[in-house]
């Protein structure tokens, strides 16, 4: 990454460039959807800050933030597009402590901030299966971490606390379903009980799809719903049987684990899709995909429309309840 490109030490080429990433066609307005550019118009003086525009159509202002994951963000624009490089282009994740001492902005911005962007990794809600006619599609679950349980203590006077479960059954599960050559999708089930797995791999899996799994009883009611299921028995050795295995969707989990421990530590289960969302993003942005670390910072860059995340609820017109 260079460091010395004006997106990231100057804040109107920041907005220059999210402007070129979100309305590459032309701008639009976000408030009534309004793509004339004849009745779009930039304002200027000194009672209009830079980017502002006004549509004609609605009589609405907005900037390039409007309807993102960066409205209402005091953050510098400068920042916000460094981040988003940062996290894109680290392999197995960004810390909040690294992008706190690295874009000069507190821990608990820098918190949030990577929590907005893992929201704008998420894939939207039209995106269709995965798979199809002659392609394979892996299936694997895996578990980490521990589930947490909260608690009121009377020796506290009434103060909550949280402890973590002890055994093996506590840890959180995570599914994975990988298009051999192509896309990941991960999910975090509540628990991952037979029922709960074979909705998730019907619903994102296209039934003209090879499914591969290993020999777990999740995936027993999948057979005959798709063209093909074969397993390999782990148990007995056996983990390849001509191009039968689930080795793909394994190496993604490997490099998952490893962010989890090696970079993050410590997730809450409540924030744990979110993380889901952001190792998914990058490994379907991957190198081998065509991707570098530039175009998949512009693909996050258009991601980040139709989606807010903030501290408080707020009702549909964007107010705190």
């Amino acid at each position: 990454m260079n460091l010395s490109d004006p997106r990231f030490t100057d804040v109107t080429a920041a907005r220059a460039w999210l402007e070129a990433q979100r309305w590459a066609d032309g701008r639009v307005c976000p408030h009534c959807g309004n793509a004339d550019e004849a009745k779009i118009k930039a304002l200027a003086g000194k009672a209009h800050r830079p980017g502002v525009y006004q549509c004609n159509e609605c009589r609405e202002q907005f900037t390039v933030t409007v309807g993102t994951v960066m409205e209402r963000s005091k953050i510098p624009l400068n920042k916000w597009v460094m981040a988003m490089h940062l996290m894109s282009a680290s392999k197995k994740g960004m810390s909040a402590h690294q992008l706190h001492r690295m874009l000069g902005v507190t821990y608990k911005t820098a918190w949030f901030l990577a929590h907005r962007i893992r929201e704008a990794m998420a894939p939207g809600a039209s995106a269709g299966p995965i798979g199809g006619e002659g392609k394979i599609v892996e299936a694997d679950e895996t578990y980490f971490g521990k589930t947490e349980e909260h608690y009121v203590s009377p020796k506290r006077k009434g103060a909550p606390y949280t402890r973590r479960k002890a055994g093996t059954g506590s840890k959180l599960a995570v599914v994975s379903l990988v298009e051999r050559g192509g896309t990941v999708r991960s999910f975090h089930p509540a628990l991952a009980t037979k029922v709960a797995v074979t909705e998730i791999v019907k619903a994102n899996v296209a039934k003209e799809s090879k499914l591969f799994t290993d020999e777990s009883r999740l995936y027993g009611e999948a057979k005959g719903y798709f063209a093909d299921h074969q397993t390999t028995k782990h148990s007995a050795g056996e983990y390849v049987r001509g191009e039968v295995h689930s080795n793909t969707v394994e190496g993604f989990f490997s490099i998952f684990k490893r962010g989890m421990k090696g970079i993050y530590q410590h997730c809450d289960e409540k924030h744990l899709h979110r993380y889901l969302a952001e190792f998914d993003f990058r490994y379907n942005h991957r190198t081998k995909l065509g991707y570098s670390d530039y175009e998949r910072s512009c693909q996050l860059a258009k991601g980040l429309a139709g989606k807010r995340l903030t501290y408080r609820r707020t009702d549909e017109a964007g107010r705190h309840l």
